[in-house]
């Protein structure tokens, strides 16, 4: 954590990956308006919130501005996708839409790892980010596999299809049965939030629909589990 608007505008100047950065409501100075200038064109979430919030965090003079660091350096799916393909690989990708809990989120990366899963991929807004716990929950997972962080998801599933990625979104909504979806080829594997699911407009650009079969009376998996599921039934029909 890293508080104080000179610190900040010092830290993104030397290279520091930022992973969010906290900015008091009303903020306005000369010196808040560098800061902006400074993170102008970068992938850095900007949150405004009031400075009740700050204080708790710290009661040093944070100035309106606390800035996050990450443990890892995001990677973009634009630079990972032509690498994949000129090395002869067969693309994996998952990308949670909208998972906020790191305990999830590490579990998952995980799980991924040990599959061979090419990168996983994150919104930049409303989404978990890289921290000390999902590092610990990965199990050190997060520091060897790729995460890209997008600002558009819509954007990015979009590109992964015209690059004849195929999409599987998973959802309860789905009339095809996990063990019936096509993951042979390129593949990305869309998880949605744990309260919500797959937003609709994400759904909508899906090539299929799978859902897992619930029996007992509860009626979703957690959604780490449900990743760990669906993760090594597309593993298994490669390996066929």
């Amino acid at each position: 954590m890293i508080f104080g608007i000179r610190a900040v505008i010092e830290a993104v100047e030397a290279g520091k990956e930022i992973d969010k950065l906290l900015v008091k409501k009303d903020l306005q100075s000369e010196l808040s308006r560098e800061l902006f200038a400074a993170i102008r064109g970068l992938d850095i979430p900007v949150q405004r919130v009031p400075v009740e919030r700050l204080n708790r965090i710290t009661r040093k003079n944070h100035q309106g501005v606390i800035a996050y660091t990450t443990q890892i350096t995001y990677s973009h799916v634009e630079d990972l996708v032509p690498t994949l393909f000129e090395e002869g690989r067969n693309p994996f990708f998952v990308l949670l839409d909208g998972v906020t809990d790191v305990r999830n989120f590490g579990a998952i990366a995980r799980t991924a790892e040990c599959a061979g899963v090419d990168a996983l991929i994150i919104p930049s807004k409303n989404s978990v980010s890289v921290n000390a716990d999902a590092v610990k929950t990965s199990a050190g997972a997060l520091h060897t596999l790729p995460v890209c962080r997008e600002n558009q998801i819509t954007r990015t599933i979009r590109y992964l299809k015209d690059c004849g990625i195929r999409i599987a979104g998973a959802t309860e909504k789905g009339n095809l049965s996990y063990t019936k979806g096509k993951y042979d080829g390129p593949i990305c594997l869309i998880m949605g939030a744990e309260d919500r699911g797959i937003p609709q407009e994400h759904l909508a650009l899906c090539d299929e629909w799978v859902q897992i079969p619930i029996l007992g009376k509860i009626q979703s998996l957690n959604v780490s589990v449900a990743a760990g599921i669906l993760i090594y039934e597309i593993v298994k029909q490669r390996m066929e």
